[in-house]
């Protein structure tokens, strides 16, 4: 299997991919965003389309869209604008669209799956150096604010006392997830982004309460869940986003049948 090219690009961005989604998650959990993960997967899709319609790489057009996306949902949120709510118009608009530059550019369906569904299993050698760099660029970022963002979201009333420092953390928090998104389409599409983002730290939370541990257990669910499905991709020719997305999700409901067993 590892004698093919494109089965070491795919292994290799899986675990990139994996391991970003799995220590971001980890905090997107804590702080309740997986609705706006699944948000910024759909906003991700209009990005994408609007990039192949420029003539722009699809992924420079899905980071544009979600970061803008992301610092749009922050400063639109407030005590009287209610998050989902703001969440939910602009995916609706994202969707629009994206149906809308699929159609004026005459995107092939090829294409158009690519970006609802992923292409880990044609993935090139330079996309692979580009996940790798921006894979770094969260993770310094990340590491750089580990602790306001750690108490942001865990503890974000002690964060609160730090009123200035409060809405620049929440605005780079909003951007790393927004990257995080752009880089895990990759792997399962825009439609199953939050598979990875979000279900591996949702596990993980049954096992562990301490941030590194949590952490640690997600990167660990996303990894087996990649490998796996790549693996099953690669042996039965079919979807490697349908299987990564099917291994979590029996990774999560095992992990809450443990919990509720064990309460």
């Amino acid at each position: 299997m590892f004698s093919y090219d494109f089965m070491q690009n795919a292994f290799m961005a899986g675990t990139v991919v994996s391991i970003v989604a799995g220590i971001v998650g980890t905090f997107a959990v804590a702080r309740n965003y997986a609705f706006l993960t699944h948000t910024l997967s759909e906003i991700g899709f209009a990005g994408a389309a609007f990039g192949l319609f420029a003539g722009w790489p699809a992924l420079l057009g899905m980071m544009i869209a979600t970061s803008g996306a992301s610092i749009a949902i922050g400063a639109l949120e407030s005590g009287y604008t209610k998050r989902d709510n703001v969440t939910s118009a602009i995916s609706a608009l994202a969707i629009g669209l994206g149906i809308l530059f699929l159609a004026l550019g005459h995107t092939s369906t090829t294409a158009a799956t690519g970006i609802l569904f992923g292409s880990v299993l044609g993935i090139s050698r330079q996309n692979l150096l580009l996940l790798i760099v921006l894979a770094i660029f969260v993770m310094v970022t990340l590491l750089i604010n580990y602790r306001s963002l750690r108490q942001l979201a865990f503890d974000e009333a002690g964060i609160f006392l730090q009123s200035g420092r409060q809405k620049a953390v929440r605005y780079i928090f909003l951007v790393i997830i927004a990257l995080s998104v752009s880089i895990s389409s990759q792997l399962v599409g825009s439609l199953l982004v939050f598979v990875l983002v979000t279900l591996p730290a949702a596990s993980a939370k049954y096992y562990a309460t301490a941030t590194t541990r949590l952490m640690g257990l997600a990167v660990i669910f996303a990894l087996f869940g990649t490998w796996s499905g790549l693996t099953l991709a690669y042996l039965t020719n079919l979807p490697a986003s349908f299987f990564i997305a099917v291994i979590e999700v029996l990774i999560y409901l095992v992990s809450v049948w443990q919990f509720q067993k064990s309460a």
